[in-house]
């Protein structure tokens, strides 16, 4: 299993670079259920396992000057606050026991589990949809929707501290579509609030976790190995249309969760 889980960690990576976001909602399920890491534990380690990753992954993007700065902050300050308060106050706050009714019990684990699948499954349809085609004018000024993007980087926080899972899938349209970037500066720019609200996100964390910092960084060096290996083949495959088979997987994998936390325990 071990093994399997270091290949699919290669594929977190490989996803990122390739399709620019999505790659990210298979870290939690990697760990869990390939490394047996309890779901709380997960979802911060999915933090810094995704965060070092896009950060990495980020650099490529800054060299070839893809990364929108001032989107960056404006999209990005509201996120940050968003995870860090998350992860520091209301995933500690969640009790281990939530309700239970007859034989059935919704714990911490579960609950969160359940929430992750629900994510997978609203990034599988923001993955399968066809995606009209978006046309920006680059020679006029770039304007902000404050009062969305405020809302948008408050709840894209808010799920990444819950979860663990980067919020690409969420960040690339909002870019495109509130901030008006062009599809590529979208992906780099997108990488970049990923990698800052993902780490600040990790090291919010409330203190209920002990860190096993060898098996983290191992997981990471293979997701870095993986978002060299996808950026690399970025420039000869077209990513977008790789977006909607990855979207039924991460479909089928929403729907496995589903069942087997519900059913088949």
């Amino acid at each position: 299993m071990e093994y399997i889980g270091y290949f699919a960690s290669i594929l977190i990576g490989v996803a990122l670079g390739l399709i620019g976001g999505g790659g990210s909602i298979l870290t939690v399920p990697v760990l869990v259920y390939l490394f047996a890491v309890e779901p709380v534990l997960a979802t911060a380690y999915s933090l810094f396992i995704v965060g070092l990753t896009s950060a990495v992954g980020s650099v490529g993007y800054f060299k070839k000057g893809l990364v929108n700065i001032k989107t960056a902050i404006v999209f990005g300050i509201p996120s940050i606050i968003a995870v860090f308060t998350t992860r520091a106050y209301i995933v500690p706050a969640i009790p281990k026991e939530i309700f239970s009714t007859g034989s059935f019990t919704l714990t911490k684990d579960l609950f969160l589990m359940l929430l992750f699948a629900v994510i997978m499954v609203i990034a599988s349809y923001t993955m399968i949809k066809k995606d009209k085609k978006n046309t920006v004018d680059e020679a006029g000024e770039q304007k902000f929707n404050h009062p969305l993007i405020l809302i948008e980087g408050s709840i894209v926080g808010i799920i990444t501290g819950l979860v663990g899972a980067g919020g690409g899938f969420l960040i690339i349209p909002a870019l495109v579509i509130l901030s008006k970037l062009p599809m590529k500066e979208a992906v780099g720019t997108s990488l970049v609030i990923i990698a800052a609200k993902s780490l600040i996100g990790f090291f919010g964390e409330g203190g209920e976790s002990i860190i096993d910092w060898q098996f983290l960084f191992t997981i990471s060096a293979f997701a870095i190995i993986g978002i060299f290996i996808g950026t690399s083949l970025s420039k000869k495959i077209d990513g977008t249309k790789l977006k909607p088979a990855f979207g039924w997987f991460v479909l089928v994998m929403g729907i496995y969760i589903i069942t087997k936390e519900l059913f088949l325990k």
